[in-house]
């Protein structure tokens, strides 16, 4: 394998790694927040204990998301330095005021959040964490920033002396039009993730422990089914605005997504496809007639644009080479995204008609849907990343610079192989240290409640408690 191929199976590893701890983090921070709010306003000690419960699984998981997250820090220096040289003057600004503005909140005042139960005042104390969860979104915001403009060049002028792409326009940059619809579809993700995670943890709970727990878990079940229903139908929303911008500013994305070669309108969407192993002829398809024009074009007799006569323009305006990206990857990933997604809906559906009027399910498959519901939404994430990032390819910033000259000029498969070996074994290790800490706490069930201490008592020591 060439240097190129290794680099890009690093990044692509280690980026699906961490992300798996994103949408988690972002999500359960706001139902986090959520739940002691209720607490702060109705005294229910109910509240109070699935606060300090659920709040307990998101500090672990947020503190795997900086382990992993720093690494995506050294492969650009490491494997794209070239990369990094085109791209540094327009990713410089977003990327810092992520982390001198929205890190600084979730990081300070999550600290406040954590040691200070028992000495800051009920509302500051509650105040902190939705700061911090506050902190989460506007994180994101800006690390997509970065991301659409990859997607979608805007607000730059290219140094041709320098080979590189100035900022002139920071406004553009953070009112891309790419931003603006991924940003809200990212966050409803977030939250089914979120809200898939909370309903099987409780449900499982329950389940298991129907005298002890049940009436306790059942609020908390009830509210992460909702969300998850509710930011599921946000996601085909925000996916279908998003699908017509994707068509607008990328065709040759949304052609690969449908595996269509030839221009289409009105072009239909299929929902299986059987072809030779290079997408490129069929066998057998099964299709909603004119579905992929609405998704593309708002009408449902839009035309979409085929991958030949994209190709074809493609040469014209960049020269030879081939444009698209790996149909059966895009085609495949699109289709488990959004397969994923609607199988944790459906699911969270029936777990909450289960649970209707109170009632508690005692069937097998119902205990082992509360388990595997988390992982669906956690995929369709994943898948959906898979999608749009492949489906750029091969460019690394659509339309200005190729994948194969953001490389390291310098690097070695060599050295590459052995850090790509590194981080998948550390990887691995991660994982197994915070899924055997995920369901150490889960065991645990739900803590007890300390009485509370003398917020005046400054000579307590602090610690990481409830």
């Amino acid at each position: 394998m060439e240097v190129l191929d290794l680099a890009r199976w690093q990044f692509g590893i280690t980026t699906v790694y961490h992300f798996f701890f994103v949408p988690l983090t972002i999500g359960l921070s706001v139902l986090v927040a959520g739940m002691q709010t209720a607490w702060w306003r109705t005294g229910d000690e109910r509240w109070l204990r699935l606060t300090k419960f659920f709040g307990k699984l998101f500090l672990i998981n947020f503190a795997m998301g900086i382990a992993t997250g720093i690494v995506q820090e050294f492969q650009f220096g490491m494997n794209w330095s070239d990369y990094s040289r085109f791209v540094g003057d327009i990713f410089g600004a977003p990327l810092a005021i992520e982390g001198l503005l929205a890190f600084f909140l979730e990081s300070t005042f999550l600290g406040l959040w954590i040691f200070g139960w028992d000495r800051l005042k009920p509302g500051l104390h509650l105040a902190c964490l939705w700061i911090a969860a506050l902190g989460t979104v506007l994180s994101a915001y800006f690390i997509l920033a970065a991301n659409s403009f990859m997607q979608n060049p805007v607000g730059y002028t290219f140094n041709a002396e320098k080979n590189r792409a100035e900022l002139t326009d920071f406004g553009a940059v953070m009112t891309n039009k790419v931003l603006l619809a991924t940003f809200p579809h990212q966050i409803v993700g977030c939250f089914m993730v979120a809200g898939a995670f909370v309903a099987g943890v409780a449900l499982w709970q329950m389940m298991r422990h129907p005298d002890r727990d049940a009436s306790t878990f059942q609020p908390a079940f009830r509210l992460g089914a909702v969300v998850l229903l509710v930011a599921g139908l946000g996601t085909m929303i925000t996916g279908d605005f998003q699908g017509k911008v994707m068509t607008e500013v990328q065709p040759m994305k949304m052609a690969a997504a449908e595996g269509l070669y030839d221009d289409a309108a009105p072009a239909p969407f299929s929902l299986l496809t059987v072809g030779t192993l290079d997408g490129s002829e069929e066998v057998f398809k099964l299709e909603i007639p004119k579905l992929l024009s609405f998704l593309g074009t708002g009408t449902f007799d839009g035309e979409v644009r085929g991958i030949d006569s994209l190709q074809a323009e493609y040469e014209q305006k960049y020269g030879p080479g081939d444009y698209a990206p790996n149909v059966p990857v895009t085609y495949w990933t699109f289709r488990a995204m959004i397969t994923a997604g609607g199988l944790a809906m459906l699911a969270g559906a029936a777990m909450l008609w289960s649970t209707r009027g109170g009632r508690t399910p005692s069937s097998r498959w119902m205990l082992r849907a509360a388990i595997v519901l988390p992982l669906l939404p956690m995929a369709a994430n994943s898948f959906g990343w898979i999608f749009t990032e492949m489906g750029r390819q091969p460019w690394v910033v659509f339309g200005l610079m190729p994948t194969a000259s953001g490389v390291s000029p310098s690097t070695s498969v060599a050295e590459v192989a052995t850090s790509l070996a590194a981080f998948t074994a550390l990887y691995g290790v991660l994982a197994v240290i915070e899924v055997r800490l995920l369901l150490r706490y889960i065991g645990k069930g739900l803590p007890e409640l300390d009485p509370p201490r003398d917020r005046d008592d400054i000579d307590a020591p602090l610690a990481f408690a409830y």
